[in-house]
């Protein structure tokens, strides 16, 4: 093509991209899709018309461009301030009718347990237990009612209390994948507890005292509740009303909503966890300035997640968050060419489980049959005696103190028995079963996303067809990083590993699939891995947190009172002894919770195998690359051209 012609052809492009080049505020996705053509352009006057002024101008025009795109480019401090500016209220606005269904349930519950305390006085006996009630009235007595906060040290009672908060609400969270109900119930169950306590102290005489000192952090953590509940609503409502999309789109949609709540009262938790070690139990503090403290904490409440969300909304200044395109439900193909924000990586690893999950699930399926036959086959000890469960003894009563020192138990028995699948005295074979397992689900899941990514890959020459000791190889390879993580997880304690694990687990994830797509070693591999994540371990770590967080939502579901309903209903069919009963709960939750697991396990890797094609895109951009060097080439019927 002449070169006047090449100019009278794009020359109208060009000067409206230096027009948007003027403008203030340009649409970020708009500036770079402009730069891709722009270079497309520039590459091809290089090409050839390497001595024109065309090239000089489309190369200016193109620095203009690259340095718009990086002068506003968002700092890590800015994005944070984003999301709790703009963000979550933005969130917060589109589900404020679950909020408001969230909040009247509580509030009928709520009065359902005061009526039922009015019309029954031993209700709180069974809500709040025995141990708690009788407590509680000796210290009535003696004078000081609200002695129970004054029994343990500050700072042990606040980081205990904000790890339990955090445990029901994502728990209340979690139960939304039953479409919504399971929300429900733990809100209702909640509340109902929440309206027994506080009659209870009304019934003995104690009202205000109680109510200016429980509410003082009390403001804070039941909001949250409720917020956690709205946030469950969110999620189950793209099961329950998915509209014109298919019900896992509108899933997708809901989740990452829900979790985007669920992140904004995280630090609510905290601050309410530090009230009640530090602050409730002041109880000589004067009613007046109790009483506005209260006020305060409600204000707030009240302001951000009401009125600013309603406000700028009617007003229509609340912008929609930048979540990427959601991409068609059926015949869908995973993009690994291009760039992607963690939030788009999360959607892909839904499209992805979904097209993969007859062969994973049922692999996770065979994985805790073969896992539990073998632990319970093969171990001479009774099931009860190898694990654990909250609640295992169905007959048993609230034997704590509190209600929270009784949740603070459950909660770290539950992380126990998860360590406990993993490193457990009573079976010597469990580190090599452990590896086995997590080396099959883990050589299938990156067998399935390399087939995939390798679909959308355009090569010059045909790529050779993997042997047999090619998978055996990976095998191998993966099977080593898997046994170095079970050998660090037998010599270190079950909080050392909830520390640890968040942060080089998907470095560890990242090495064997590079390992496995790059066809290299181990020491390379992780040289490749590290050269990888160099300025990028943020988006890593983004990305595993998010999938993190919808996988440890399902895993809780595993300990819910639905599935002890369910126990509670075989052993009502079945004359079973109580020892004998106690043995099926062990065995049940151990099949469940291991199937759960290893369902689990392939979307957390999944979503890290994925993070590497823009990973790699970020680092060495092979698909521009390859672009660059195919420009002027034009498929036609008889082969190749060059223009």
């Amino acid at each position: 093509m002449r070169e006047t012609s090449f100019i009278k052809q794009n020359k109208e492009k060009w000067k409206e991209f230096e027009q948007d080049l003027d403008k203030e505020n340009v649409d970020p996705d708009k500036m770079s899709d402009l730069f891709i053509q722009i270079t497309d352009d520039l590459s091809y006057s290089r090409t050839f018309y390497p001595n024109r002024s065309v090239r000089v101008y489309l190369n200016n025009i193109a620095q203009q461009i690259f340095y718009s795109i990086y002068k506003n480019r968002k700092t890590q401090l800015g994005r944070f301030s984003y999301f709790w500016t703009h963000e979550l209220p933005y969130v917060v606005w589109e589900s404020r009718r679950e909020f408001r269904v969230a909040f009247w349930v509580f509030m009928l519950a709520f009065g359902i347990g005061m009526l039922s305390c009015a019309m029954d006085a031993e209700f709180p006996r069974m809500v709040l237990g025995d141990d708690y009630v009788d407590m509680t009235i000796e210290n009535i007595e003696s004078g000081d009612p609200m002695a129970v906060y004054k029994q343990r040290g500050e700072l042990g009672m606040s980081v205990g209390i904000t790890i339990n908060n955090l445990w029901v609400a994502f728990q209340t969270f979690a139960l939304g994948v039953f479409f919504a109900l399971g929300t429900l119930f733990y809100l209702v169950k909640n509340a109902i507890m929440v309206g027994a306590f506080q009659y209870f102290f009304y019934e003995q005489g104690v009202f205000l005292e109680s109510f200016l000192t429980i509410w003082i952090h009390g403001t804070l953590e039941i909001s949250a509740i409720v917020i956690a509940a709205a946030a469950g609503l969110t999620m189950g409502k793209g099961l329950v009303f998915p509209g014109t999309l298919t019900r896992m789109q509108a899933f997708q949609i809901s989740a990452r909503r829900g979790v985007k709540i669920m992140m904004g009262i995280v630090p609510i938790f905290i601050i309410a966890g530090f009230l009640e070690g530090y602050l409730t139990r002041q109880t000589e503090t004067p009613d007046i300035v109790r009483g506005l403290f209260i006020f305060a904490c409600l204000s707030f409440v009240i302001l951000y997640f009401w009125w600013l969300p309603n406000k700028r909304g009617k007003e229509g200044l609340l912008i929609p968050p930048k979540e990427g395109r959601l991409p068609a439900d059926k015949n869908q193909l995973i993009d690994f060419t291009r760039i992607k924000s963690s939030g788009e990586v999360f959607s892909d690893v839904f499209v992805f489980y979904k097209k993969n999950i007859l062969g994973i699930g049922g692999l996770a399926l065979a994985s805790a049959l073969f896992y539990s036959g073998m632990v319970f086959s093969f171990t001479p000890d009774a099931p009860t005696d190898l694990f654990s469960f909250p609640q295992t003894n169905l007959e048993g009563g609230n034997e704590y103190i509190t209600v929270f020192e009784y949740l603070i138990y459950k909660f770290v028995a539950y992380i126990g028995v998860l360590h406990s699948f993993f490193v457990n005295e009573a079976v010597p074979f469990l580190v090599i079963l452990n590896t086995f397992i997590f080396s099959c689900l883990t050589f299938v899941s990156f067998t399935y996303l390399i087939k995939a990514s390798e679909q959308g890959e355009q090569l010059e020459e045909e790529r050779p067809a993997k042997t047999t000791m090619h998978h055996v190889l990976n095998f191998a390879k993966i099977a080593a990083v898997i046994l170095i993580m079970n050998l660090f997880l037998m010599t270190s304690d079950w909080y050392t590993v909830v520390l640890i694990i968040p942060i080089a687990f998907p470095v560890l994830i990242l090495w064997m699939y590079i390992m496995c797509k790059e066809n290299i070693g181990l020491i390379t591999g992780l040289g490749r891995t590290f050269q990888l994540l160099s300025g990028s371990f943020g988006k890593l770590l983004g990305t595993y947190l998010l999938t993190l967080t919808i996988g440890v939502s399902f895993f809780m579901i595993t300990d819910t009172s639905l599935i002890w309903i369910y126990i509670k209903l075989v052993s009502m069919n079945l004359v079973l002894t109580q020892d004998l009963m106690d043995q099926f709960a062990v065995i049940s939750l151990t099949f469940i919770s291991t199937t759960v697991l290893y369902l689990i396990y392939p979307l957390l890797i999944s979503g890290v195998g994925l993070l590497y094609h823009t990973l790699l895109e970020i680092k060495e951009a092979p698909t521009l690359k390859n672009r660059i060097q195919n420009i002027g080439n034009a498929r036609v019927i008889q082969g190749m051209i060059r223009e």
